[in-house]
């Protein structure tokens, strides 16, 4: 997955500004020129790149080639501006970046800039030529409008042809949606000189930060320089105290993307709005025309989407995967504050039918690892935390019968360290949780802190995502490692780095330098395994709803390697809990197999994978038409098979549906569940385990069977 542009948080209590766009195509601006504070940042940061970053890199020839196609594709990672002759001209350059990086030479940098906008105001000149006449709808030919992976244009009739058929392409889109020509060229017209106007406006500033980014992330993809706008940016969203929607966006190619949705914030609580979904229209209150934001500089679709807290947001939405002109959704969110108790775990029961015997089931949902660090500062006994609510879910849930657990750890991106390992505690009976090391070798081991023993012991089963990540997969791999429980679901996301942030005016002792965020640490489980770019595979698979290809950390092209270090020492489990797994699993796939609902799931996940494999459209309407018709009966039909099995009335439409219900999650935890009821059977004696590939019947012993796992292995 290729990350052109910081996530920005959508967020701060500012007062709504309208958008306006003029055509500046006749009157271009002066070059971007670099500015006097540029080449002691660039050598700066440059030293603490070498010095600092986990990898210990020395900046040469081979960072250099690569900086430069970092810092293309950030600019034209679309490949339909910049033409094979100017990529080929940038050569000379090649070679050239790491010295330039270290001596603050940055000139080429924006020479490669000053150019990329000379070819904007070229290309975006003939787009708004093409809408003078309306195209013929009826040949058969397609857009292909994933491009990244294909060369630059090699001739300027190459390039009109790629802008030809995108131009069609946004106009069918809209026809779509049943607007007329005349509105079709009035919003393109708009759509287009917006996109030359995003680019025009971008400073000196935001171009060296776009290079310093190609930089940093050439070291892997989690280092970054912000500008000291950005910077100002980067305090706001880390002080949890903003009125907005809650929800990380980022630029790609023409479309504002949802990089995350912040737990605790209004978009997480209604729960419609998902990750890599795009954000292609914006309205004021429940009546407020949607303005058209594709191509629109991403500081200004924060800012229309920020407001005072209480009022209404409306955002046209087009879902993750899908190709440009499907169907859209619309999305009303009132702005509020981030609530801190809004991101607090929450626990439920699930009652469980095996054989004829309802069996309870408790699932704490943990969004994020949290932790009130003001009122644990003010001595306040009661402050808010990760491990305490779910010591105290767990009592609640053990009150009400339950005889096993789910964790629920799906689209947690991590948080707060200290709280990984307090609630490993809460599971395991002291020992390593986790270890780390930093870029001079040294290895650190963090211990469970309570000194308490496990307040649960009984079955309990970890489900995760592709976006359970960081502390969560810290916490996830203790569980496994010890043998303390079952991961289920899929792999997660592989973040096992750390980062430490160095803020430029005080390492330069000036003003208005920026931060730079760079990768300091690599965390490592007790086994001695880094989480880093494998992150922790279930030990039951669960059909994957996030494509592994586009998300994760095995996605980016500069992420750290996986490897390993010394194990610590450490006391596992050993209750036949590998055979209980091999059992569970032919158990799930045995039930998976006959279970209408997991079927629907399957079919749904096959359906939304084909829609995502797209790489480009048919620019025929009536085929369009019947596509779209085609994909809606085929999710119509899923949907009423599934409403049947469970006893539903069946729907005529799906505008029926209520999108706020996320139905193949809650199959998922219905598994998740189902396994940890028969995994409560298995450990109660109540089914016997069959060794695989062995007539012998066994049964499990008590759980409290130890094995030391010695450092010295």
């Amino acid at each position: 997955m290729r990350e052109r542009l910081r996530p920005l948080l959508i967020g701060a209590a500012l007062v709504c500004a309208s958008f306006t766009a003029s055509a500046t195509l006749e009157d271009p601006p002066p070059p971007v020129a670099m500015a006097a504070k540029h080449p002691d940042i660039s050598r700066s940061v440059t030293k603490l790149i070498e010095e600092f970053h986990f990898s210990r890199p020395d900046l040469d020839n081979h960072y250099s080639s690569a900086i430069l196609d970092r810092y293309l594709d950030a600019l034209d990672g679309s490949r339909m501006y910049f033409l094979a002759s100017d990529v080929a001209s940038f050569g000379r350059y090649r070679y050239e970046l790491d010295d330039r990086v270290k001596s603050g030479e940055l000139e080429p940098v924006f020479e490669i800039f000053n150019l990329f906008r000379q070819r904007a105001r070229e290309r975006v000149s003939y787009a708004l030529e093409l809408l003078q006449t309306e195209p013929d709808f009826t040949i058969d030919e397609e857009f292909r409008f994933d491009r990244t992976e294909l060369p630059w244009p090699v001739s300027e009739e190459e390039m009109r042809e790629v802008w030809r058929k995108k131009v069609k392409s946004d106009a069918l889109n809209l026809i779509l949606t049943e607007k007329t020509w005349p509105e079709v060229v009035e919003l393109l017209t708009q759509r287009y000189e917006n996109l030359y106007k995003r680019i025009t406006q971008l400073t000196a500033d935001d171009v060296f930060e776009t290079f310093m980014n190609a930089v940093a992330q050439t070291m892997d993809p989690h280092s970054s320089y912000l500008s000291p706008r950005q910077s100002e940016e980067y305090r706001i969203q880390m002080s949890l105290s903003y009125d907005g929607i809650g929800a990380s966006l980022a630029n790609e190619d023409d479309y504002v993307k949802v990089v995350n949705v912040i737990p605790g914030g209004p978009a997480q609580i209604d729960g419609q709005l998902k990750p890599e979904d795009r954000i292609t229209a914006v309205g004021q209150g429940e009546e407020g025309e949607l303005v058209d934001v594709i191509g629109w500089r991403l500081d200004d679709v924060v800012q229309i989407i920020r407001g005072p807290r209480g009022t209404v947001v409306r955002l046209q939405v087009l879902p993750a995967g899908a190709p440009p002109g499907s169907p859209q959704r619309i999305i009303s969110l009132v702005r509020d504050k981030v609530k801190l108790e809004e991101q607090a775990a929450k626990k439920s029961v699930k009652t469980i039918d095996v054989d004829g015997q309802e069996l309870k089931i408790g699932v704490i949902t943990v969004p994020s690892f949290y932790q009130d660090f003001n009122a644990r500062s003010r001595g306040d006994t009661e402050y808010m935390s990760t491990s305490r609510d779910v010591a105290r879910l767990i009592r609640e849930l053990e009150a009400e019968g339950i005889v096993g657990l789910v964790m629920d750890l799906r689209q947690n991106g991590g948080g707060h360290l200290t709280e990984a390992t307090e609630l490993s505690g809460l599971f395991i009976d002291g020992g390593p949780v986790v270890q780390l090391k930093e870029t001079r070798g040294n290895v650190q081991v963090l211990d469970d802190p309570s000194p308490q023993e496990a307040i649960y012991d009984g079955p309990l089963v970890v489900l995760v995502d592709r976006y359970s990540a960081s502390a969560s997969e810290i916490f996830a791999a203790a569980i496994q490692d010890y043998k303390r429980g079952i991961v289920i679901g899929q792999q997660t996301f592989g973040k096992g780095t750390v980062q430490n942030l160095f803020n430029l005016d005080r390492v330069m002792r000036g003003n208005e330098n920026g931060q730079l965020t760079l990768t300091i640490g690599k965390y490592y489980r007790v086994t001695g395994e880094s989480t880093q770019h494998r992150g922790v595979i279930p030990d039951i698979e669960l059909p994957a709803r996030v494509d592994p290809t586009t998300v994760g950390e095995s996605t980016r092209d500069t992420a750290l390697p996986w490897d390993r270090i010394q194990p610590t020492r450490y006391r596992a489990d050993y209750d036949a809990l590998d055979t209980a797994i091999e059992v569970l699993r032919s158990l799930h796939e045995q039930q998976a197999a006959n279970d209408p609902q997991f079927s629907y799931l399957v079919d749904e996940i096959r359906a939304n994978a084909e829609m995502r494999g797209q790489k480009s459209v048919s620019l025929n309407l009536e085929k369009r038409k019947a596509e779209r018709e085609r994909l809606e009966r085929e999710h119509l039909a899923r949907e009423n098979a599934r409403r049947q099995a469970a006893g539903l009335e069946p729907i005529s439409s799906l505008e029926e549906l209520d999108t706020t219900v996320d139905i193949p999650g809650e199959i998922l935890l219905t598994q998740a569940a189902r396994i940890a009821a028969e995994m409560a059977r298995i450990q109660n004696g109540e089914r016997q385990l069959v060794t695989m590939g062995a007539d012998a019947h066994a049964r499990v012993e008590p759980r409290r069977q130890r094995s030391t796992v010695n450092s010295s292995q």
